[in-house]
């Protein structure tokens, strides 16, 4: 069994940062995509930014330039920074694994105030 958990959502002001961590644990599949999704309340679960085990990445064109996708593979470990921050940002951010199976972690939320 594979568990995701998330750490280092909160409250900021717009035009701030910060940075998500998401640690995964267990039986994981190698090699493997882990991503980062969101969703705002009302709309529909989004991709933010995903790098597969070999350092690859893809971003959503509302935050390239501003987020930055990372991972740490020793540790099964993604992070996702995140600065200039919008008020469009506000939404519970989810981690994502794929490989062999597809994992959810059960999100933190990101609330961003103008």
């Amino acid at each position: 069994q594979v568990q995701l958990v998330e750490s280092g959502g909160g409250l900021v002001q717009a035009g701030g940062s910060l940075r998500l961590s998401c640690a995964a644990s267990g039986n994981i599949f190698s090699p493997n995509v882990m991503a980062w999704y969101r969703q705002a309340p009302g709309k529909q679960r989004e991709l933010v930014a995903d790098i597969t085990s070999g350092g690859k990445t893809r971003y959503a064109d509302s935050v390239k330039g501003r987020f930055t996708i990372s991972r740490y593979n020793a540790k099964e470990t993604v992070y996702l920074q995140m600065n200039s921050l919008k008020p469009e940002d506000t939404a519970a951010y989810y981690c994502y694994l794929g490989g062999g199976a597809v994992y959810w972690g059960k999100g933190t939320l990101v609330t961003v105030s103008s």
